[in-house]
């Protein structure tokens, strides 16, 4: 279906939007009022809501506009868990849809995409 290329990046959360952890007691970001960011790869877009690089931990919001499509990937070195909140999702061995969770071991090559869009919560967390 697709050329694999593990030299992809992974998802990464830049400037200052978002938690930076570490944190204490209860902190808010309303990420409605945020914009989405591109990524690397063409229909991919994320709205950064926590990270902790002393432990390296990222969370994120991510849509995915219809018919987009990344190629074989790894995430070097993160296990990589998301959440279906809308629309469907698919990698190289199913479709998930709304309420779906998948939990991905570190450098597990992967397909990503989506037919019809969809919104996800994604973390990533360094071993």
């Amino acid at each position: 279906m697709s050329t694999e290329d593990n030299s992809a990046p992974s998802w990464s959360i830049t400037g200052e939007t978002g938690i930076q952890g570490p944190i204490q007691g209860s902190r808010y970001h309303r990420a409605a009022t945020e914009e989405w960011q591109p990524t690397a790869t063409p229909g991919f877009w994320i709205k950064p809501l926590f990270a902790e690089a002393g432990h390296g931990e990222k969370t994120f919001l991510m849509k995915v506009d219809p018919g987009a499509f990344a190629v074989s990937h790894t995430h070097a070195g993160e296990l990589e868990q998301l959440f279906v909140l809308e629309g469907s999702f698919f990698d190289q061995d199913r479709t998930l849809n709304v309420g779906d969770y998948c939990c991905r071991a570190p450098d597990a090559a992967h397909i990503a995409g989506s037919e019809h869009g969809a919104l996800l919560l994604v973390m990533y967390t360094r071993r």
